[in-house]
Formats: structure tokens, C-alpha cells, sequence
């Protein structure tokens, strides 16, 4: 089933089951997506995609891809490397990535699987991890490589967290659809031109493991987004580097899944 949050036309906030997306229509829900709900006949028009969620915390991966951390030159994490990301960054399907203010010049893209977490978990286990997953959407870890990795010392928090830079959307795909989430094909596609295209079984740390281990450092609130890491191919690393430009077209495509799409603009 997918899940979709959107403004109907006459402006409301409305979660629904995806009808069509060509058509953006869906069958409105009633209740709470994270207890009890039911999807209704009424088929409504969205006026605007939002956020699936709106999440409490967004936990994000490092050097979660082996490829990816061979081209970074970083040896393997022993255990997953949790780092924080703003939920003022989030934004939804079609909404623009806006480059900061403080430092335009160095934003890059980041396509990964997001993780949203169903119920509340802590301390759990590998093996019971799944019973408190809701499901998944596409994500955009977007960085400015400056403040991340110069002018704040290699704290990631500030250069992952300007508003705009955690696109997910463009709805939520509940877990009974995704037989196997660390088997997928994740991609980025800027103005037409491939520059990420792995799946997530090259992923150091799998799904189960990354939420059972962030479940051990804090409790995992329903609504909570676990970006899982990137793939190989990001801007910095290119030669010449590839960062994102006003009037780029972004999109992260993931399978199964969807493919969230965001332009790119100036504050």
C-alpha cells in the first residue's frame, strides 16, 4: 500500500492510499496512520504532495555503502555512524531544494532508502526489528560539503541540516510491499544524466541492523525517519566536482519505491 500526504484542494491535510499518481488522486484516510485508521471511498485530488511524515527525529547513516566509502577513501565503520539531521530540512515530492545563503557553492545530493519507523522501539532486537517498521520512502541526504567537512569541523549536523536539504517522498510504501529492502535499486538522476545507480545490498549495515542498533542510543518514536546511507557517486568526489546548481532537476528513484523529484533554487 502507499501511503500519501497531501493538501487537498480546498486546503486540507489529508493522508490517503494512492489511487494514481498521474492523476495525484487518493482515497482519504480517517485516523491515525500509526494506530488505527480507515481508508474511505472519497477520492480526493492533491493540491500539493507533502512529507509523508513529519518526523520527530531523522537519524541519518555514514559511509553505509562499500563503494561509497571506497571512493571516499574511508575504511569500513565496525558499527553504523549515526548522525543527526534537522526535521526543518524536511521537505516533500516537487518542493525546491533552496541553496543556503551561507554557503551555495558546495551542496551535493545524496539518494537513500528511508526507514519510518511504525511504533515505538528501544533496545530491540535484529530479529524483531521489522515489527516496528511502517515503511519506507526515498530520501535526499542534500549537504553542503563546506560546512560539513571545513567549517564546522567535521560535525555533519549544520552542513546536513539547512532547510530544504531532507527531501522524502513521494509517499510512503508500507513494509508487507518491500519482500526484501536490502535488495533495491537506488539512483540519482540530475537533468536527465545517471550519477548514482547502486542497490542496497552493497550496504556495510542492513536494515534491520541499522534500526536495531539506533534503537540501542535513543527510543525510536513513531514517525521516525532512519535515512540508510548513500551510494557511490556523489558530487565531491568527482572530477571535476559535481555540486548541485539553480535549475537543476533532481531526481531520487528508488525501486519498488518511486522516484522523488525536487528542483533546485536559490534562498
Amino acid at each position: 500500500m502507499k501511503i500519501v500526504h497531501f493538501l487537498s484542494q480546498d486546503n486540507k491535510n489529508c493522508y490517503g492510499v494512492l489511487d494514481s499518481l498521474e492523476s495525484r488522486t487518493a482515497y482519504r484516510i480517517e485516523g491515525d496512520i500509526f494506530s488505527e485508521y480507515t481508508i474511505t471511498k472519497e477520492k480526493q485530488a492533491a493540491k500539493k504532495f507533502l512529507p509523508p511524515v513529519y518526523p520527530p527525529n531523522i537519524l541519518a547513516m555514514g559511509l553505509n555503502y562499500q563503494r561509497h566509502a571506497d571512493e571516499t577513501g574511508v575504511a569500513y565503520p565496525e558499527i553504523p555512524v549515526m548522525f543527526l539531521k534537522a526535521t526543518t530540512a524536511v521537505i516533500g515530492h516537487e518542493e525546491c531544494i533552496l541553496l543556503p545563503r551561507a554557503g551555495p557553492d558546495s551542496v551535493d545530493y545524496e539518494a537513500e532508502l528511508a526507514v519510518i519507523i511504525g511504533r515505538q522501539a528501544k533496545n530491540i532486537s535484529v530479529e524483531n526489528a521489522f515489527d516496528y517498521i511502517l515503511g519506507y520512502t526515498c530520501a535526499n541526504d542534500v549537504s553542503a560539503r563546506d560546512w560539513q567537512f571545513d567549517k564546522q569541523k567535521k560535525q555533519w549536523a549544520r552542513g546536513k541540516s539547512f532547510d530544504t536539504f531532507c527531501p522524502i517522498g513521494p509517499f510512503l510504501v508500507t513494509k508487507d510491499e518491500i519482500e526484501n529492502p536490502d535488495d533495491l535499486t537506488v539512483q540519482t538522476i540530475i537533468n536527465g544524466t545517471l550519477f548514482q545507480d547502486s542497490r542496497t545490498s552493497d550496504m556495510i549495515f542492513n536494515v534491520a541492523t541499522i534500526v536495531s542498533n539506533a534503537s540501542q542510543s535513543m527510543t525510536l518514536l513513531p514517525g521516525t525517519v532512519i535515512l540508510t546511507g548513500t551510494p557511490q557517486g556523489v558530487g565531491f568526489v568527482r572530477i571535476p566536482p559535481r555540486f548541485l546548481a539553480v535549475g537543476d532537476n533532481v531526481t531520487v528513484k528508488i525501486e519498488k519505491i518511486g522516484e522523488l523529484k525536487n528542483q533546485v533554487k536559490n534562498e
